[in-house]
């Protein structure tokens, strides 16, 4: 109890930082999002078995059940899936690849040659769900993420969860401690996914409170609405759950956020893996939230100047979907970014929608509000455009005008294959992966830090959250064709194999803003647009430099008239050497240039 007193009152201890000093390296990072159970089954000897499934959605650990088979046709059911007689849905939900720790490391020369030099992971922490949001414990990586489940679970059995001077570090978590000492070596970052808000219902101090019920030390630890009464999930008791999902008990909060008891456990998780053993250099570099919005932002403020305090140069970012206004409540809470949903969802109303596209001005008044309002934290914020919990990019260019983005709730379920019975989940044609294309151009060349979902750069597409969820293509595999659509018909014949061209056209990309800091760190500015023809010129500058990038995004090719003296003599009286895209220059003459700007097409230049 002392203990827990003297930490308790050390974090309240800690002030709100003033003014958040981003790290120096996160204005260059490139990011990259990897589902660990997706990404790379590095050891087999790990797989999962039923019965890790226990406490995770849909429940069903007596039906028949194998690790599923990584290069199957993802809508189609295995045989052992059959036995069931229930939907793709629910057994999609069953499923388990093998990802691992292991994958990960092994991969890791393969992103450092795609250029990407920043990794996310979601959350790798014990849990039975394939994507662990439902953590057991957040201060153990899930035993079946390293190379001895068994030994690990036995070892996790003798601590007191609560208790840092009981916790020791299984097989798994020093194979994790050893993925972050390889991507620092390589001069990558990496950050972990915190879940505070809520658990599963698998979690340790919830076991307790099942076996001690309001006796238990943890019985305050979450919102618990009645004792001794049957409750969900056959709990002895009734809880307050995420939105109502029965497997995500939420941790308590009051006026200040966090309560006591679990706040002194998150703090002490964080410096676990920030200062493993005091020795920051072998910390992650920081953290994602999930659902920030769900925390009070006295919290936030308090754990971010901790955060900080542990590493200067740590990277905070999180989970929002809202308005730049209300993101702006959480850098002033301390975050040093977000997942800058903002920027997907204005540039989904101009690149992909057609009917319900939005115009240049548009899109340039929504880049402007947030450079405005997020002022320097814009170079830092994580620009994507899907994650795994939203359609793909390869997807979204083949289902326009379904809707808008940024109308999150709706839009989450109409980009649902299995809700929305007119989406498009085949393969994305050559057109539109010239849109995602096109796209990629665009995030690489603006203000802030371009995140990819893993696959993306491998041809991967998929419908919202499962589907954007399926296991990564690799090269040396060989994969079954999507014959089997949502319904479980045949219908397609959708070849599926790594896209060697698709890999390259993303590692030039981000080659380039790699080797050049004006796309990182220079100013915005839309030089001239023309909608009619779909022509957007956007003008970066840092120091003494200056590019320019014409874009296209119609479906025509464009000759881009600049004649001396106009609006476009900025282009003109230079001299320019084409940096990367097709080059456009048809003529050069006393009269003025003249630009081809080819259809769904993006090229930068810069002044020699």
């Amino acid at each position: 109890m002392r203990l827990l007193f003297f930490l308790s009152a050390f974090i309240w201890g800690i002030q709100a930082q003033s003014q958040v000093v981003n790290p120096e390296w996160a204005t260059s990072a490139v990011w990259y999002q990897i589902f660990p159970e997706r990404f790379c089954n590095g050891d087999t000897t790990n797989d999962p078995i039923v019965a890790t499934l226990k406490g995770s959605y849909p429940h069903d650990e007596q039906s028949a059940w194998q690790v599923h088979p990584w290069t199957s046709d993802w809508y189609a059911l295995q045989p052992y899936e059959q036995e069931n007689k229930k939907n793709i849905g629910f057994n999609i939900q069953r499923r388990r690849y093998g990802g691992d720790l292991q994958g990960i490391i092994n991969k890791l020369d393969y992103l450092k040659n795609l250029g990407v030099n920043s990794l996310y992971l979601t959350p790798i922490f014990y849990a039975p769900s394939s994507h662990k949001y439902d953590a057991i414990c957040y201060h153990h990586v899930d035993p079946y993420m390293g190379p001895n489940p068994t030994k690990d679970i036995a070892t996790i059995a003798t601590e007191t969860p609560d208790d840092p001077a009981t916790w020791h570090w299984t097989e798994a978590d020093k194979l994790a401690l050893q993925l972050i000492s390889e991507v620092h070596k390589r001069g990558m970052r990496i950050i972990f996914d915190g879940v505070w808000n809520h658990m599963g219902i698998e979690n340790l101090f919830m076991k307790d409170m099942v076996a001690k019920g309001e006796k238990s030390k943890y019985a305050n630890w979450f919102y618990i609405k009645e004792w001794n009464t049957k409750g969900d999930m056959n709990m002895p008791f009734k809880y307050q759950s995420w939105f109502g999902v029965k497997e995500l008990p939420e941790l308590r909060e009051d006026e200040n956020g966090i309560v006591s008891g679990p706040r002194e456990y998150i703090f002490n998780c964080t410096k676990r893996w920030m200062q493993p053993d005091g020795n920051v250099s072998a910390g992650i570099d920081g953290w994602r939230l999930d659902v920030a919005y769900c925390i009070s932002l006295k919290f936030w403020s308090v754990w971010n100047a901790y955060v900080h305090q542990l590493n200067p140069q740590a990277y905070t970012t999180a989970e929002i979907v809202d308005p730049p206004l209300e993101v702006k409540k959480y850098l002033d809470a301390g975050f040093n970014a977000v997942m800058n949903y903002n920027f997907g969802f204005a540039a989904h109303d101009y690149f992909i929608n057609q009917t319900l596209a939005s115009n240049a001005a548009q899109l340039d008044a929504k880049n402007k509000e947030m450079l405005k309002i997020y002022g320097k934290s814009m170079y830092v914020m994580q620009n994507l455009y899907d994650s795994h919990d939203a359609q793909r990019l390869a997807s979204a260019t083949a289902n326009p005008d379904i809707g808008h983005f940024a109308e999150w709730g709706i839009f989450f379920g109409m980009t649902q294959a299995e809700h929305n019975g007119n989406y498009n989940s085949s393969k994305p044609t050559p057109e539109q992966r010239r849109t995602q294309k096109l796209m990629v151009g665009y995030q690489i060349c603006m203000p802030g830090a371009p995140m990819f979902l893993y696959g993306d750069e491998a041809g991967m597409w998929g419908a919202n959250d499962p589907d954007c969820r399926k296991p990564m293509v690799w090269a040396d595999k060989q994969f079954d064709a999507e014959r089997t659509d949502p319904k479980g018909k045949i219908s397609r014949n959708d070849g599926v194999k790594f896209d060697t061209a698709l890999f390259s056209y993303y590692k030039t990309w981000i080659d380039l803003r790699n080797q050049n800091p004006v796309l990182s760190q220079g100013t915005y500015k839309l030089y001239a647009a023309i909608d009619t023809a779909g022509i957007l010129i956007i003008e970066r500058t840092w120091k003494k430099e200056t590019v320019y990038i014409l874009i296209n995004r119609s479906e025509k090719d464009y000759d881009l008239d600049l004649k001396r003296g106009s609006k476009g003599n900025a282009l003109t009286k230079l001299k320019y050497d084409m940096m990367l895209g097709t080059n456009p220059l048809l003529s050069d003459n006393k009269m003025g240039t003249t630009y081809k700007v080819p259809a769904k097409s993006i090229s930068v230049l810069k002044k020699r």
